[in-house]
């Protein structure tokens, strides 16, 4: 299988199958198609354009056949790889999954918006007036961490539901975007962000983040038009 990724500091729906992948020993070969613009004759489109219609990242595809959307691709590899643990075993505990998953793929605007990935970097002076001026990204912040407090009530931890999958790695994204802003957090999700930040997958996606220094001149366009 490949999976083509955007670059890996600022693209937060490539990190997520990514990361998923690697935790469970998923063999994939990556395929970076580097950010440069979202025009349609830009690099990026067209080498993504030529394996899928979105022109968008993250996309897997395995033996030519192409599955976008970071959901569907979860979703795909839960079905191929049946002997893994990516969703919980029980149907209700699995459905609950499925649900903050998408809570967290169709919402968390403002905090999107506002806290745009960026894993090399600290923040806290930026999370600091987010916090003062912008009632949206409080409320999300809120909702992550009543969602994350309930479920790691109801699992007793260290992760969502227990042991790592496909759950937390969608909410890898919103722990480096916690950390990156220094947004105030409960001791409870302050443990399950250093849990999650320290498991290898996650560790590995942002140790090669911070080796991408070529990158750095690519900056905003991609954030808002290439999430897929």
């Amino acid at each position: 299988m490949q999976l083509y990724i955007g670059n890996k500091n600022y693209s937060s729906w490539s990190m997520r199958p990514w990361v998923l992948m690697r935790h469970f020993g998923i063999p994939f070969d990556e395929v970076m198609v580097r950010f440069d613009s979202f025009e349609a004759d830009s690099a990026f489109k067209a080498t993504v354009n030529a394996v899928a219609p979105t022109g968008k990242v993250p996309l897997l595809v395995d033996e030519g056949f192409a599955v976008w959307d970071t959901l569907a691709i979860a979703e795909y590899l839960a079905e191929k790889f049946p002997n893994l643990p990516l969703w919980p075993v029980d149907q209700r505990q699995r459905a609950r999954a499925r649900s903050l998953c998408a809570e967290m793929h169709s919402g968390f605007g403002h905090l999107r918006n506002h806290c745009s990935q960026n894993l090399e970097a600290s923040l806290p002076e930026v999370g600091a007036r987010l916090m003062a001026e912008q009632p949206g990204v409080v409320s999300d912040l809120q909702r992550l961490q009543a969602m994350w407090t309930e479920a790691l009530a109801q699992s007793g931890g260290p992760f969502l539901f227990g042991s790592f999958g496909i759950t937390d790695a969608y909410f890898a994204p919103a722990v480096g975007r916690i950390r990156t802003y220094a947004l105030p957090v409960s001791d409870i999700v302050a443990e399950y962000i250093a849990n999650v930040w320290e498991t290898p997958g996650v560790a590995a996606f942002v140790g090669e983040a911070l080796a991408e220094k070529d990158f750095r001149e690519f900056e905003e366009p991609y954030r808002k038009s290439a999430a897929g």
